[in-house]
């Protein structure tokens, strides 16, 4: 097995200041200033996989690839249990005229802008994926004929489902969806205007 090593933003910063500390001299006399060169820490990250095998509903093999494979091997046990097993058929995966890849799961779905390697992906669940499925004409309003999900007026995730304060918010290209647990209530907001959850 290969494996890759990459070196952290901080590694690099690090041997660049160790350069400048031995190439620079405070004009005093060089031979009684011995430059000092300190031991550069680097760390080794394995590289995401390039592609996951899981078993899907009716025991169908379905394989994960690219920026979904990555999201969910690094997805945390809580968040692969959440998601549940992965559903099959075209409408459950593959990739919008936009761009956007998708993995449809039992609960939850992992959504990527595209296919290219780094690029990250984003789970979305539970009541943010409702409100984000809710269809929805161009204002964000919803309405029976609109649109949802990515090619909706939120557009893609732009993050996971994050807390601030007692909330739970996922960002997406044209607004955010905030979900308060205490409450079970659902704010939708599109390019700046709060509308209607649909929920």
């Amino acid at each position: 097995m290969r494996r890759i090593t990459y070196r952290t933003p901080a590694a690099v910063g690090l041997a660049v200041v160790a350069l400048i500390t031995v190439g620079c001299s405070n004009g005093q006399n060089p031979a009684s200033t011995q430059p000092q060169v300190g031991l550069i820490a680097t760390s080794e990250v394995a590289a995401p996989p390039a592609e996951v095998k899981l078993i899907g509903e009716r025991d169908v093999e379905v394989t994960l690839t690219g920026p979904i494979a990555a999201k969910y091997a690094l997805a945390t046990e809580y968040q692969k249990q959440a998601l549940g097993k992965p559903l099959t058929g075209d409408r459950n995966a593959g990739a919008r005229e936009s761009g956007v890849v998708f993995q449809q799961f039992q609960g939850g779905v992992i959504t990527a802008k595209n296919d290219d390697a780094g690029t990250p992906g984003y789970i979305t669940w539970g009541k943010i994926r409702e409100a984000w499925n809710v269809q929805r004409d161009p204002a964000g309003v919803p309405a029976v004929t609109g649109e949802n999900g990515s090619v909706g007026p939120l557009g893609a995730p732009t993050s996971d489902e994050n807390a601030v304060g007692d909330l739970l918010v996922t960002t997406f290209d044209h607004g955010k969806i905030e979900y308060d647990p205490k409450t079970n209530q659902v704010e939708v907001t599109v390019d700046g205007k709060v509308v209607p959850s649909g929920l």
